[in-house]
């Protein structure tokens, strides 16, 4: 017992793989913005209700209350909505290198460093087999076992989140964010 108390809490939701989460991040975020807020926000909560709780979840002053619970557990910023780092935080995902990454690159000095460690071949852009390195290294210093399909999933998932242009690579504005 002692030990669960000190792990991030979470909301007891299935496992998901990080395609999975991208696929729920982009349901929410219908705008497209970068966070869930307002009306995305309510409708994120009550699905989130109605997956936890089952079909019939009352949408009155609990659904409100247990909110504003949710907000303030875990709006890290207090902002009033949910980033994706926020929302990767609460999901219990094995896959979650978003958290890997902010643990990896602490400033914007290290951030800089691996940018220049990770393109290789000094374009000024990491190319998929760049970022395939850049993440087996990352996974490799949390600790997290991963085989070469794996690999390949997480690689074109964060190509899929950040490569806002298509291009099939990540500019550094686009690995910034």
């Amino acid at each position: 017992m002692a030990t669960q108390a000190h792990q991030p809490p979470h909301l007891h939701l299935a496992e998901l793989s990080a395609a999975q989460f991208l696929d729920i991040w982009k349901h929410f975020d219908a705008d497209g913005n970068g966070y869930i807020e307002g009306k995305e926000l309510e409708n994120f909560f009550r699905e989130l209700e109605t997956a936890r709780r089952g079909a019939g979840v009352s949408q009155s002053e609990f659904i409100i209350e247990k909110m504003k619970e949710f907000m303030a557990k875990f709006d890290k910023n207090a902002d009033g909505r949910i980033e994706m780092s926020e929302l990767a935080q609460i999901l219990p995902t094995e896959e979650n290198f978003l958290l890997c990454f902010r643990n990896f690159v602490g400033s914007s000095a290290e951030f800089m460093a691996a940018w220049r460690r990770y393109d290789t071949d000094r374009s000024g852009y990491i190319e998929a087999n760049e970022l395939k390195g850049f993440l087996s290294d990352l996974l490799e210093k949390a600790n997290r076992h991963y085989d070469d399909k794996k690999l390949n999933e997480y690689t074109h998932t964060i190509l899929r989140m950040f490569d806002l242009n298509g291009d099939g690579k990540l500019g550094l504005s686009e690995m910034a964010r």
